[in-house]
């Protein structure tokens, strides 16, 4: 039997270098598995793409060509919670199960929002500046004005795994919490201590505002100038979801009219951020590059996650995570979830 051969382009996703494929491999040597590499070209990915089983995404975007030149790959696997880099409407068209990683870093993108949160709220940088500028005189009568944290009323946008984790954290300091997620039962809101509600509702009466929505073509640009318009002056807007679901034109208008207070944001719709970016100069935001997941632990968990999800489906199984289940029932694996998943393709 022909052993199984994963298709991946050369380099490493996101800036994390090095290390080889030794973690992926942990749950793969023992299928003979193969990991080959080609360019992180377009081209060089289709002439390729016949010879792959599975596919290990990541360093470049997945379109539909590239898609279509796989004719026995079974997975698509992201090492990533986000699949916006992959075309999964292309895959599913074709069969191929895509997979992500949805549960392995969620830990550290919600302490992520949490310290956004805070940060911002306690003018935490700009307290810091006055400090070392000598202007020690000026960082009271700033915090005067700050409303107080406990008793504040933090509103969700989507409430996926980051935002339930971010939930119980804020729920220590006090926070009144209410959510706006037409994809998750009221019942799972209210276990966590979270009020059932609409966008109209989250945006009008939130003191702070997280965006966990994910880039997909319904959430792309989902918050305009009227959503910005209907929060409060003295709202935060904080974002560690993903930077298009924002038009961020209408966001740098809102805190430059004063229609919003500040905002804290590790994601943004061009990314690196320009250089030229009104962000940048503005006091009351804090900026963080696109890194909320990041720790000790990142790279070896997602490593591991890839690894094991490719294995399972090589091996014939239905993998643990997949962002379109649909593909599972006629895709010749085997499903073996001895429980029922909260979300995925035995839920």
């Amino acid at each position: 039997m022909a052993k199984p051969r994963i298709l991946t382009p050369a380099g490493a996703s996101f800036t994390v270098a090095g290390g080889g494929y030794g973690l992926e491999m942990e749950a793969l040597e023992r299928l003979g598995a193969e990991i080959v590499e080609c360019e992180a070209t377009e081209d060089a990915f289709i002439a390729a793409a016949p010879i792959a089983d599975a596919v290990y995404a990541k360093g470049m975007k997945f379109n539909e060509r590239m898609i279509a030149a796989l004719t026995k790959a079974k997975v698509i696997t992201c090492a990533t919670v986000g699949v916006d880099y992959v075309d999964v409407g292309a895959a599913t068209a074709r069969g191929i199960a895509v997979t992500n990683c949805p549960d392995t870093f969620i830990e550290e993108v919600a302490d992520h929002a949490m310290m956004l949160l805070l940060a911002t709220h306690r003018r935490c940088i700009e307290q810091d500046r006055m400090v070392r500028e000598g202007r020690w005189g000026e960082g009271r009568p700033q915090l005067l004005k700050v409303p107080r944290l406990m008793g504040s009323t933090l509103g969700f946008v989507a409430f996926g795994r980051v935002a339930r984790l971010t939930a119980m954290r804020a729920k220590a300091f006090g926070l009144r919490l209410m959510a706006y997620d037409p994809f998750v039962d009221e019942l799972t809101m209210s276990a966590l201590g979270v009020v059932p509600a609409s966008l109209d509702q989250v945006l009008s009466e939130s003191d702070f505002v997280s965006m966990h929505a994910p880039d997909t073509a319904e959430t792309r640009r989902m918050l305009t100038t009227k959503h910005f318009a209907r929060m409060k002056k003295s709202a935060i807007f904080i974002n560690t979801g993903r930077g298009p679901t924002v038009d961020e034109a209408a966001l740098v208008a809102a805190l430059q009219s004063g229609q919003i207070a500040g905002a804290g944001l590790d994601v943004f719709e061009v990314e690196p951020l320009p250089k030229d970016s009104p962000l940048i100069g503005m006091p009351h935001v804090i900026l963080s590059p696109h890194n909320a997941s990041a720790s000790a632990r990142f790279d070896e968990a997602r490593k591991r996650r890839a690894g094991q999800e490719m294995a399972l489906v090589l091996s014939g199984r239905w993998p643990m995570s997949c962002v379109n289940p649909t593909v599972l029932p006629a895709s010749g694996l085997r499903r073996w979830q001895p429980f029922a998943m909260e979300r995925g393709p035995n839920s």
